[in-house]
C-alpha cells in the first residue's frame, strides 16, 4: 500500500469518527435559556392581550365594584380583578357580608352582571380568603377609597385590588395601568392598622 492509500484511509477513518451532524447540540444550559425566554415572550403576549381589552372597557373597576355591591345591600368588596381572557372581558368582584361570600362576574363593556353568581359561607373559604374576608370587618375604609387614591399616585387606572391579611398586617393592595403599559402595584395601610393615616408605596411591575 502506497504512502497515498494510507493517509486515505486514515483520514476516513477519522471522518467515521464525526457525528453525523453539522451544528452542534444546545447545551442543558442554553436549552434552558432559549425556553425560558419562550416562556417569558408567551407570558408577555398574554399580558399585553390583557391589557388591550382593558383598555377597551367601558367600566371602570369602581363602577363594576358599585354594581356588585349593589346586588346584596350591605354587602363590602373584598377582592376584585379583570378578566380579559374570556369571550367577553368582565370584572371578576367578590362581595361580602356577615358569614358569606359572593362572587360575581360583570362585563366590562355593558356593566350587566354574566351567569350565576356563587355563594360561599365563610367556614368553607380556604384558609387566605377567610382571614383576607374576616380582615375587611376591621377597617371602615372601602376598597373603592384605596382605588382611588392608589389611581391618583400611580396616574393611571385600576385593574384589580384587594384586601390583604399578611400574617395580621393589613393592606389594601392595588394594581394600576399606568401609560397604557406600565403595570403599577401600589400597597395602601388602612388607618386602624397603626392608628394614623394611610401610607401608600409603590412600584413597577
Amino acid at each position: 500500500m502506497s504512502n497515498k492509500q494510507r493517509f486515505a484511509v486514515i483520514l476516513l477513518s477519522l471522518l467515521a469518527l464525526v457525528p453525523p451532524y453539522a451544528i452542534p447540540p444546545l447545551s442543558a444550559t442554553q436549552a434552558a435559556q432559549e425556553e425560558g425566554a419562550e416562556g417569558e415572550r408567551i407570558h408577555q403576549e398574554a399580558v399585553n392581550r390583557e391589557l388591550e381589552a382593558f383598555r377597551a372597557a367601558q367600566l371602570s373597576l369602581r363602577q363594576a365594584m358599585g354594581i356588585a355591591e349593589k346586588r346584596h345591600a350591605g354587602s363590602r368588596t373584598a377582592d376584585i380583578s379583570f378578566d380579559g381572557a374570556s369571550g367577553s372581558p368582565v370584572y371578576r368582584v367578590k362581595t361580602v357580608q356577615d358569614n358569606r361570600l359572593w362572587e360575581h362576574a360583570i362585563d366590562a363593556k355593558t356593566g350587566d352582571t354574566i351567569g350565576a353568581e356563587t355563594v360561599s359561607h365563610l367556614k368553607d373559604l380556604n384558609p387566605d380568603d377567610r382571614n383576607n374576608v374576616m380582615a375587611l370587618r376591621t377597617v371602615r375604609q372601602e376598597l373603592s377609597d384605596a382605588v382611588i387614591i392608589a389611581e391618583q399616585v400611580a396616574s393611571g387606572r385600576a385593574i384589580g385590588g384587594s384586601l390583604m391579611d399578611d400574617n395580621g398586617k393589613l393592606n389594601f393592595v392595588i394594581v394600576v395601568v399606568s401609560g397604557g403599559s406600565d403595570l403599577k402595584q401600589v400597597v395602601l395601610e388602612p388607618p386602624q392598622a397603626k392608628g394614623r393615616g394611610s401610607n401608600a408605596r409603590h412600584g413597577s411591575r
